[in-house]
């Protein structure tokens, strides 16, 4: 095998493989990325653990098409140092050499038998469009859980319902929703079809961003896995067992009061008055209709600001929230204006992008806590 290629087509190629390696692995040529050029003067690179896959194609001058193996991270590495301007790649005997202008670099390959095979896409579903998709798994992501000890909980739901794509993710204290249209591919296997699975949050995260620019990405699923491909990137990962806990009936509040106002002073304001809140004490929100009293702190260390807020549905409501919940899910929306909606004290709260009444594209849920005395 031998190639031609610019160092920085080189470098983003071998470096979005690279995202699935795993950081140990007892299996050492799992570690490794798989270069494949061709005579039709396509570079292949691609990554897997038995989790997920990636796949990129990139164009090069190809002078002898063939496969080798080598360490990813260590090829990324060199990549990452290498001068700007063509880069001459090799395999020369029992390693791969890499030339660029006066620096040279030679890597050891890896047994190529030993290398398990690429994982197949699954059955294609439909469409989304990329950019949308990124910022809505990027607004439910903050609520995932981290516990390993609950896997389904470290994970994003992903439900697909006529042209309704849904996205949701919880860790039992908060919950966050977000919904976006998609395109069902009419001529897919099972279209219509209504799916509801749920992915390793970390992974779809760093998928999703990955595929951000990409203008729009086309989605495959199955039992088992989730598949996304855009121009010559193809990337799987596998889904998890078991179901999230459905929000339907915890967003119903009933009878609330709402509030409405601007989200980016209340943000900054409630950065402003934590700082005094020692480990989780609360930051306090007291409504009053017109303004929104926010308040922190015991004794004499104590912060306080005051913003305008619209009330609604009550004269007075008071309630207070675990600052770092507060500012993961205001700082998980884009919109300019939020309403909350306030059932009281020690009881849920939900955060939407609606301010108009109706659902929303976008619903955080909170437990609100016991406020200040």
């Amino acid at each position: 095998m031998e190639f031609r290629i610019d160092s920085g087509v080189l470098t983003e190629a071998v470096a979005w493989a690279a995202r699935v390696l795993p950081a140990r692995s007892p299996v050492p040529v799992l570690g490794g990325l798989l270069l494949e050029a061709a005579a039709d003067g396509r570079l292949s690179v691609s990554g897997l653990d038995y989790e997920a896959s990636a796949r990129i194609e990139a164009e090069a001058d190809v002078l002898a098409e063939g496969r080798a193996l080598v360490l990813g991270r260590r090829l990324l590495d060199i990549c990452k140092v290498l001068p700007q301007g063509p880069v001459e790649c090799a395999v020369d005997g029992a390693r791969l050499s890499v030339t660029a202008g006066d620096a040279r670099f030679g890597l050891s390959l890896l047994p190529l038998d030993d290398y398990p095979d690429r994982p197949a896409l699954p059955a294609r579903r439909g469409e989304v469009d990329a950019a949308a998709f990124a910022a809505a798994v990027g607004h439910v992501a903050v609520a995932a859980g981290r516990d390993d000890a609950l896997p389904v909980l470290t994970g994003i739901r992903l439900g697909l319902d006529g042209t309704t794509m849904t996205l949701a993710a919880t860790d039992r204290y908060r919950y966050a929703v977000r919904t976006l249209e998609w395109k069902p591919a009419a001529d897919a296997s099972g279209a219509g079809e209504a799916l509801d699975v749920v992915v390793p949050a970390r992974r779809l995260t760093e998928v999703a961003r990955s595929f951000a620019g990409a203008g729009t990405v086309r989605l495959a699923l199955d039992g088992g896995s989730l598949g996304f491909e855009s121009g010559g990137m193809r990337t799987t990962t596998r889904l998890l067992d078991g179901k999230l806990p459905r929000h339907d009936k915890l967003f119903a509040l009933g009878e609330h009061a709402v509030a409405v106002t601007e989200r980016a002073p209340l943000v900054e304001a409630v950065k402003r008055v934590a700082v005094v809140a020692e480990g989780d004490s609360p930051v306090q929100l007291a409504f009053d209709g017109s303004t929104v009293h926010l308040q922190a702190g015991y004794e004499d260390d104590v912060a306080s600001q005051r913003l305008p807020a619209a009330l609604t549905g009550a004269e007075t409501m008071t309630v207070a929230f675990n600052p770092g919940y507060l500012l993961d899910a205001l700082g998980s929306f884009d919109a300019p204006r939020l309403s909350v909606r306030l059932l009281g004290p020690g009881q849920r709260a939900l955060i939407t992008d609606a301010t108009d009444g109706g659902e929303g594209t976008h619903r955080h849920l909170l437990m609100s806590v016991k406020p200040l005395v």
